[in-house]
């Protein structure tokens, strides 16, 4: 398991023992994160997942691939540097200790 500690948009801490090989989305949705609504279920055509990842992860993972960029341009929330959609990031021991926040919509 990767721990990994969501800010949700409230400013409250949710930390979740995420599972590896599961999308930030799945691992949010199944921990009860806040601000996390994942309508579409991880197929990449909504945006109800977005998150901001820390500048380190993001420079690690690398930006969005060119759907999940133009989907980000749909987020209710404002869209930010390091902004990434759950859904397209998945969870492996590289996460571990990431403070990911769930922006305010």
């Amino acid at each position: 398991m990767t721990r990994i500690t969501f800010i949700q948009p409230d400013g409250s801490e949710k930390p979740v023992e995420a599972k590896n090989g599961l999308s930030l989305m799945e691992n949010a949705v199944n921990s009860g994160v806040i601000g996390i609504t994942a309508e579409c279920n991880g197929s990449l055509a909504c945006a109800t997942c977005h998150v901001v990842l820390p500048q380190d992860l993001f420079d690690k993972l690398g930006a969005p691939m060119s759907h999940e960029d133009d989907m980000l341009e749909f987020a209710e929330t404002e869209r930010q540097d390091c902004s990434r959609l759950a859904c397209q990031v998945q969870v492996s021991p590289d996460l571990d200790g990431a403070v990911i926040r769930v922006p305010a919509g």
